[in-house]
Parts: C-alpha cells; structure tokens; sequence
C-alpha cells in the first residue's frame, strides 16, 4: 500500500547496502475541506415508514504537511473514527459524504491514496497459523519494490523487529484465540503496526494504535511514529487517552467535539486556546486526559456541555488559528493551478497499487494457504474422523442391501444421503471457514498487496485437495457395506461423482460467502437455498414430475444431475432383481429402476458435464460478487 521505496534513488542506495530509511525529500500535504457525512436510518413500515438523516461530521476542515504527527482525539462519539475513514476511503456503504480531499493539490482517489498510503486498523487481523516473521516476510514480498532482492527484505524485516521488540517472538504463530496459542495481544498490535512501517510510506494513518498496550510499549509505539514523521512522513492517528508522556510527542492535536472541530494547532496552542474559553489545564493533569473531559457530554448535564462544545467550535471557527487552517487548506486545494504541485504526489497518472506482480502475489498468497491447512492439524483430523463416522454410520444402517425391490430403495436412499451428506458438510465448511478469512483479505487487497483473483484462485487450489481426498473415503467405506453394484470400476465412478459434487457444493459456499454481509448471514441464508435444490434432487421429486413453475430450480440444482449420475452408475448394468408376488412395484432390471426415476442410461456424460459446468459458474459468480464487495468499497461520493 505505501511506496517509501518508489523512487530510483531509494533502489540504488539499497542495492550499495545504504540504511533503508532516510529523510523524505518529497513529502505529502493532506488536506480536507467541509468534510460532512450524514447517517441515513428508516424507522416503521408502509406508509407510517419515516426516513431519518443524522448528521456526524459538521463541515470538519483540516491539514497535516510532511513532518508532522497529527493526533485526533476527543470523546467518545465525537467522530475521530468516521473522520479516518473517510480520509481513508473506507467508510460504510450506507453514509451519504461530502466534501474535498486533496494531497499536494490533487484531488484524491482511492487508488492514488493507496499507492502512496499505510493504514494501520484498530482491529488485529491476521492468518493465526503464521509467525511473526513470516507475516513480515509476507508483507515485504508483497509490498516492497519487486527491484529488492530477498537479502534486502530479510534486512528491513529484522529491522522492523527490532525496533518494535518482536525478535523474541519472531518464530511464534500469531494464533487464533480460542483455538491456537500464540502471542500477547500487545505483540500483536505491535506487529499490526509493523508491518505497515515495513515500506516506509510517506502518509500513514493509524486507527488507535496503542489500544491494549501498557504505557511503556503504547509510548515505544507513538515514538516510531514520532520517528517516522521527523523522517519527513505525514502521521495521521486517532488516538483514545494518551499518557501525558505520549501527548508530548504529538506535533499537532485534532480536537473534535460533536462531529465538529473544536481545536486544530500545536498542543501548547491548544492549551492556550482552552484557557482563554476559562478552562485552565492544572500543571498536575493529563493534556490528554482535560481536554477529552472538558469536551465529553455528560449524562447529567447534555444540554450545558453540548452548549459548550459548540460554543467552542465556533470560537475556533473564527479564529485566527481558524482561519489559517481553512487557509492552508485552500492553498493546498489550488496547489496544481498555482503550480505548487509537489513531485511526490503525481494525481494525474494512475497507477496501479500492487507492488508485486500476478505471479509474485499468487506465489506469496499460495504459499500462505497451503501453510494455513497444513498448520491446522486439529481441523484436518476433524475433518477426516468425521467423514470416516458418517461413512461408517451410513453403511452400518444401509448394512448388506440385497437386489430386491426393498433392496433397490434403501439403495436408492443411502446413494441420494451420501450426496446429501458430502454436499451440506462442504458448503457449510467453506461458509465457516471463508467468511473467517473476508475481512482479512479485504485489508490486505485495500492495502495494494494483491489482487482479488489472485486470492480467490489461490484459496479454491489450496482447498482441493481436501474436496478430492476426503469424498474417496467418504464413498470407500460404506460402498461394499451397503452391497452397492460390486465392480471396483463403479466404486471408483461413484467417487468422482461425489468428487464433482463435493466441489459444486463448495463452489456454491463460495458464492454465499461472497455474497453474504458477514459469516452470520451467510449461515442463515444457505441453508434456505440448500433445501430447494435438494428437493428438485429427484429423489422426494420424481424428475418427471417437477412444477414447470419450479422447472429452473431443477437445471441449476446439482444434486439432480449427481443423483441421476449415481443412479445411472448403481443400475444402468443390473440385468436382474428379485421380484416377489407380495410386492407391489416389480422392478424386473436396473434399467427399469432409472424408468421409474424418469433417468436416462445415456444421460451420464451429460450429468458430469454439467455438474462441471456448475462447479465453475457458482465459482464465477463468487469471483464477481468479491470483486463487486471490493469496488463498492474502494469508490466513495466525495463530493
């Protein structure tokens, strides 16, 4: 996502084994102008349905230049977050923005702030099964110049470490709480930070980054972005009650009140400024810890606080300090035509935000999957034992079918529970698993580290061989228990059937999981859809018999084009089936079986096709709907 190491300067002076980091001579200058953004909530139905817009930034103006940390702090419900999401591009869908951003007079998109940009979540994501310096290594080789040899990215990483205390832990898994131990959660904060400095970038923003840290490692924290900044980098960070050690490392301080702006200026000048409203900072208190409170509306007195807090906006609004922050921001707005336009920031030429090409991403993020599966070992074992008991189960209860017409029933029924079986149990595994993983992949595509195909190729190749092996046991175990047509040739066609549909079944977990907001929505709508196209399966339906009102259910269900394929395999070679006078329906053959199923001998090839075909559509319209979740989110109305 950043690009501290762009230009060719940098590249030489790695290659002849210069120190990575140097001063910036081409800094960034942020500003945003009457930035608004409006909250849009429906509340009743029919006609008594009222649509109501809160309002949560107030026309927020601001600047930040090369060289400086910039905190952004108030209470609770201020607005310091939305405010860094909006800089950032990654507010919700739903809020309706306005305003101006620009860097060095440019007006700002998301892929230029992307490429030129670190941005540092309060949320920890990452893939539990790796270590820290594998985490590391992954980011350097995703988003450092690809003109780097590896020797140089081993370098910066160890440097990073050591400047953050992580070499101690830099052969331990991450881990996933609840499941995998692995490092403290301030260790993991600080590798979130990390591996954001790795680039080195020019503009970074910082989501509260010493939450859950003790003062000394949240105070190690704010002095390397400290560092960062005298280097010549812009620092953007929200911070939530900074020691009075920490608060004397800002340059400037943000201070909101009520989605407004109540201070923008050095943090002397803001001690000054609430002095002159009549709040006096005593010598023995937190900076920090006076202005949240003196801003902070308090149950008891809402009215009188919200009274002060836009007295005080409005005091800073028309001020001189005011005024200089809303000039700057013009100045900076009208850089491109006053010429002023800094070599650094280049808004006319768009560029792509991935450092590493297709086959260094797909390279690096196969690796990292492969390493994920091979690393769980409790899921693997979990997997296998479970396919072995339901295997198991099914032939203990279908237990030596004779070839008569009862036997051709409970045939029929424990072909059409194995299909049943492999099929919720894969669709529900990736929905579990996948949806785990979204928001982890969403960080890292904003970020400029790859692309979303690249992803989506790479966690489907990492999977297979599980929806390959795992269905050969499944069918292995019960077949000749339940005394299914004996040649080990149909065993094995049985299998690659069950095969196909195992992966159509994950094909479509893949496109719920796209589609679906998160895992909980996810789960609550596949097993809806599920249902329907297990019924038009053939098997509670007669395929003849199928609703033409409902007949497109059936094309796009694979449990009907696997069903008839099972059957097809079971009967199309049975040539005799015990009949006796107390039995109702005489099935003579097998061929007379698949009549009675409306299935067609020749049908097989046909069936394979398609479940092939749905295997890859489902897959397709997962890849798109992925891809549309990422546009969606990366294109903001800024207005």
């Amino acid at each position: 996502m950043s690009t501290g190491y762009d230009n060719p300067a940098f590249v030489k002076e790695a290659q002849n084994g210069v120190r990575f980091r140097k001063k910036d001579s081409q800094g960034l200058t942020y500003s945003w102008h009457k930035v608004n953004v409006f909250a849009t909530s429906t509340q009743g139905c029919g006609r008594k349905k009222v649509t109501k817009e809160k309002h949560i930034l107030k026309d927020v103006s601001g600047i930040v230049r090369p060289g400086e940390l910039l905190a952004i702090m108030g209470a609770s419900g201020a607005g310091k977050t939305t405010l860094l999401n909006v800089l950032t591009f990654r507010s919700d869908l739903q809020l309706r923005i306005t305003g101006k951003l620009y860097v060095n007079g440019q007006k700002v998109t998301p892929t230029m702030l992307t490429s030129r940009s670190a941005y540092v979540q309060q949320e920890d994501l990452f893939i539990g099964t790796f270590t820290v310096k594998e985490q590391l290594m992954f980011q350097a080789n995703l988003r450092m110049d690809r003109e780097l040899s590896r020797k140089q990215r081993v370098e910066r990483v160890e440097e990073v470490m050591q400047e953050l205390s992580l070499v101690k832990c830099a052969n331990t898994l991450i881990g996933v709480p609840g499941k995998i131990k692995g490092i403290s959660g301030g260790e993991t904060k600080r590798l979130a930070f990390a591996c954001e400095m790795l680039t080195d970038p020019p503009l970074m923003f910082l989501d509260e980054p010493t939450s859950g840290l003790d003062s000394f490692m949240a105070q190690s924290v704010v002095q390397a972005m400290k560092t960062m900044a005298d280097l010549g980098k812009t620092v953007i960070s929200t911070i939530h009650q900074p020691s009075s050690e920490v608060f004397t490392l800002f340059d400037r301080v943000l201070l909101m009140g009520e989605g407004q702006v109540a201070y923008l200026g050095t943090t002397q000048g803001a001690l000054s400024f609430f002095s002159g409203l009549g709040y006096i900072c005593p010598k023995t208190y937190n900076p920090a810890d006076f202005f949240i409170t003196t801003l902070a509306i308090e149950p008891e007195r809402e009215n009188e606080c919200r009274e002060f807090v836009a007295m005080a906006c409005d005091t800073f609004h028309n001020s001189s300090e005011g005024h200089a922050v809303a000039r700057a921001a013009e100045e900076n707005m009208n850089g491109v035509r006053n010429g002023t336009e800094a070599a650094g920031f280049d808004g006319s030429k768009r560029k792509s935000p991935y450092k590493a090409s297709w086959f260094q991403q797909f390279r690096a993020v196969m690796k990292r999957s492969f390493l994920a599966n091979i690393r769980s070992p409790m899921v693997l074992r979990t997997k296998v034992f479970q396919t072995f008991m339901i295997g198991l189960l099914v032939g203990l209860v279908y237990l030596d079918q004779s070839l008569d017409q009862d036997g051709v029933s409970n045939m029929n029924g424990a072909l059409f529970l194995l299909l049943t079986q492999i099929s919720f149990s894969n669709a529900f595994g990736v929905v579990n698993e996948f949806c785990m993983e979204v928001p982890i992949f969403l960080r890292e595509h904003f970020n400029g580290m790859y692309r979303t195909e690249v992803y989506f190729i790479t966690k489907n190749i990492a999977e297979l061989p599980f929806t390959c092996i795992l269905p050969i046991i499944f069918v292995a175990i019960p077949y000749y228990m339940v005394g299914l047509y004996p040649p080990a040739e149909n065993m094995f066609i049985c299998a690659g059937i069950l095969i196909l549909a195992a992966n159509v079944a994950v094909s479509f977990g893949y496109m719920i999981s796209c589609m679906a907001k998160d895992i909980n929505m996810a789960i609550a709508i596949l097993a809806p859809l599920l249902i329907p196209l297990m019924l038009f399966g053939g098997f509670f339906l007669d395929a003849g018999s199928v609703p033409d009102y409902f007949i497109w259910i059936k094309y796009i269900s694979w449990f009907n084009y696997g069903n008839e394929a099972l059957m097809i395999n079971q009967w199309a070679e049975v040539d005799n089936i015990t009949c006796t006078p107390l039995d109702k329906i005489c099935y003579q053959d097998g061929l007379a079986v698949l009549e009675s199923l409306s299935y067609k001998v020749n049908n097989m090839g046909f069936d394979l096709g398609l479940l092939c075909a749905l295997m890859v559509g489902y897959r397709l319209l997962g890849l798109l709907l992925l891809l549309l979740k990422t546009r969606r989110k990366t294109v903001k109305q800024i207005e």
